[in-house]
């Protein structure tokens, strides 16, 4: 089954789970094989430094910089928070406003979430509901650690409850691991028999994760038919 429309939302498991790392891989395989200006990239929300400063700084985008993070706060915690922390209110129209004109202009728009699908965007919405309710597929990044499974599980089970598309889940090597550690914690037979979802390869440890080459290279090895939409 091949990607139709031209957005994608990654999110993962909880936070710190490799979301980054998977957006940059598509990111830089598309950038290697595909017209690179035709690639929209943004955060769906930016609490803190970091995603929105390594896109910048590792990937030439062809897009208005305030469409990339258009709603940022200053404290890296959930937007919630940060936001009664800051005293500001959280208004998602601009964020909508940055995907709708990305969606309009390039073939295809990454956006990567924050936390995980049950993580809060305001307080009453989270990611899976903007999923949901701006028509996001989704894929879900899953940690090699022990407990990924039951994380999975439920994750999968708030996705069918929102009724998202949920493309399939990519794993993700956070530190170096043997064969039989990634079989124990994260058996990909498993996962599929407990949610129904396929398991689309597996990212390793990347040592260097701004090295777009390698970034690419593992990227090839996803089941990219899922991830990216037809030529």
């Amino acid at each position: 089954m091949r990607l139709t429309a031209n957005s994608l939302l990654v999110t993962g498991t909880d936070t710190e789970v490799g979301k980054t790392v998977l957006t940059a891989a598509l990111a830089a395989y598309w950038q290697r094989y595909q017209v690179a200006a035709n690639l929209g990239l943004m955060k769906l929300v930016q609490a803190g430094t970091g995603d929105r400063e390594f896109y910048q700084r590792h990937f030439q985008l062809a897009q208005d910089p305030a469409t990339l993070a258009p709603l940022v706060f200053d404290t890296p915690v959930a937007p919630p928070v940060a936001a009664q922390q800051e005293g500001r209110t959280i208004d998602l129209a601009p964020v909508w406003q940055a995907l709708q004109t990305l969606r309009q202009t390039k073939q295809f728009v990454l956006v990567e979430a924050l936390g995980g699908l049950g993580s809060p965007v305001t307080a009453e919405l989270t990611v899976a509901d903007v999923a949901r309710d701006w028509h996001l597929p989704v894929v879900l990044v899953v940690p090699v650690q022990l407990g990924a499974i039951a994380q999975t599980v439920a994750n999968v089970a708030l996705a069918r409850q929102c009724q998202l598309d949920l493309r399939g889940v990519v794993l993700n090597c956070l530190r170096p691991v043997t064969a039989a550690q990634q079989a124990d914690w994260t058996p990909p037979a498993l996962l599929e028999s407990l949610t129904q979802v396929p398991v689309l390869g597996c990212l390793p440890y990347l040592e260097n994760p701004a090295d777009l080459t390698k970034l690419a290279q593992v990227a090839a090895n996803l089941d990219l038919e899922r991830l990216l939409p037809t030529p």
